[in-house]
């Protein structure tokens, strides 16, 4: 019997058949390009080849156009052949974080592909998770709509990989996305103050949050390493001790070489629960969905604004880019504009912006 080397972070191939499911998502396309660098036979599954098909980050990757809410479809197994698969990547994630999406895709679309996967004999169903998932396993009476829903889903996971069938699974649950934390780049560019919310007493939410190369590097680690098999990983970027959004503002200050003292605006964090209970009424009120939501979405800033989304165990801190260094990045460089994640500017600033460093 050939004795296997022991997995190396960032580099280990098993050589593989691996399918990533939520292929055109930030992440999903960063662990497409990961996953064909290290070597694995890979597949992108989407919903649109023909308007994905010229993207640098799918070289390499077989692209498959499929509706992972089809679950009919998904059972009768059009989705994966059997034998076709060894690990399924699910990067699938609501873009709103409303009730009705975060049930219909990180819950149902993503219990779709789980089941699939297993019915074609894959071995291993890899899902990114979110480090807040925590807040509903607690029952935080704060906790968030998709947190519940992704949780109830590492449940149900459970239940698939407790038959003593070969099917396992590996959640990884990553603390925040750099992308999230740099949507005020060209707002401080252009003069305007960072803004941050104050918690009182000097205090504001930290996180160490992680690149995307890092963290598709870090789902793609578990398609070799057994250490969390059949359970949760916690992970976040290589910030020791994390930054808190004051930090954030000044390091900004500092890359963009602004003159003078960092200009920052602490906001009450109270206001937060102006807004939300002022649209929570209108929607009880009225029976009305679109105020709802809009609470909903007001509930997921207030979250971000006050829970620290950190971790300090050394085997939950992954990677070399810092956030410096990101930040450092984008100052020369420009960023693409995502209305999911950019809470300030918007896209014709974001392009300006590229313009000028160009």
């Amino acid at each position: 019997m050939r004795l296997q080397a022991a997995p190396v972070p960032g580099e280990s191939c098993t050589g593989e058949k691996i399918s990533v499911v939520g292929a055109t998502g930030y992440i999903g396309k960063a662990v497409v390009k990961e996953s064909v660098r290290r070597g694995y036979p890979t597949v992108a599954v989407m919903r649109d080849v023909e308007k994905n098909k010229g993207e640098p980050k799918f070289q390499g990757a077989t692209l498959q156009k499929f509706d992972v809410t089809d679950r009919q479809s998904c059972l009768d197994g059009n989705l994966f052949q059997k034998g076709g698969v060894d690990t399924v990547i699910c990067c699938l994630a609501s873009r709103t974080g409303t009730k009705s999406d975060s049930y219909a895709i990180d819950y149902q679309a993503s219990l779709n592909c789980a089941e699939a996967a297993k019915a074609a004999g894959a071995r291993r169903f890899i899902l990114l998770s979110a480090y807040c998932v925590k807040s509903a396993e607690r029952k935080d009476p704060y906790a968030l709509q998709f947190q519940y829903a992704k949780m109830e889903l590492e449940q149900k996971l459970k239940e698939l990989t407790s038959d003593g069938s070969s099917f396992d699974f590996v959640s990884v649950r990553p603390t925040a996305f750099f992308k999230s934390v740099s949507g005020q780049l060209e707002v401080v560019d252009g003069g305007a103050p960072f803004v941050y919310f104050d918690l009182g007493n000097n205090r504001c939410a930290r996180c160490n949050p992680i690149s995307e190369p890092d963290l598709a590097a870090a789902l793609l680690d578990n398609v070799a390493d057994d250490t969390y098999k059949n359970g949760i990983w916690n992970i976040g970027g290589p910030d020791a001790g994390g930054l808190s959004m004051v930090e954030q503002g000044e390091i900004l200050h500092k890359i963009l070489k602004k003159e003078g003292e960092p200009k920052l605006l602490g906001v009450p964090i109270g206001l937060f629960d102006v807004i939300i209970n002022g649209l929570q009424w209108v929607s009880d009120t009225f029976s009305n969905q679109w105020f709802d939501d809009a609470a909903e979405l007001g509930r997921i800033g207030k979250y971000y604004a006050v829970e620290d989304m950190l971790t300090t165990d050394p085997s939950e801190m992954y990677g070399r880019t810092k956030l410096e260094e990101h930040y450092t990045y984008i100052a020369e460089n420009g960023q693409e504009y995502d209305p999911y994640t950019s809470v300030f500017g918007s896209a014709e600033g974001k392009e300006k912006f590229k313009e000028k460093v160009s």
